[in-house]
């Protein structure tokens, strides 16, 4: 399934165990490559987010292994830091 970045921006993201991370804000991408290499999340109240690299506006940052959208949530893979 192909989808539009903005399509996405907006989403609840979670882990494939039903963690919810927070609410998809931006992704990064690798100019050279072209794939989608980080996820930046803002992050659910309940988020233990000194478990997560972040940046300065706190944002969670996840190193995208894999994703997929279904309905209304990105269910996401990501690199351990």
């Amino acid at each position: 399934m192909k989808a539009f970045v903005t399509e996405l921006k907006g989403k609840t993201v979670m882990t494939k165990d039903g963690q919810i991370l927070g609410i998809l804000d931006n992704f990064m991408m690798n100019t050279r490559s072209g794939k989608l290499e980080t996820m930046l999340i803002a992050p659910a109240e309940n988020l233990e987010t000194r478990l997560f690299k972040g940046d300065q506006e706190g944002h969670v940052v996840l190193s995208i292994k894999a994703m997929r959208a279904v309905k209304d949530v990105v269910v996401v893979e990501y690199e351990h830091e």
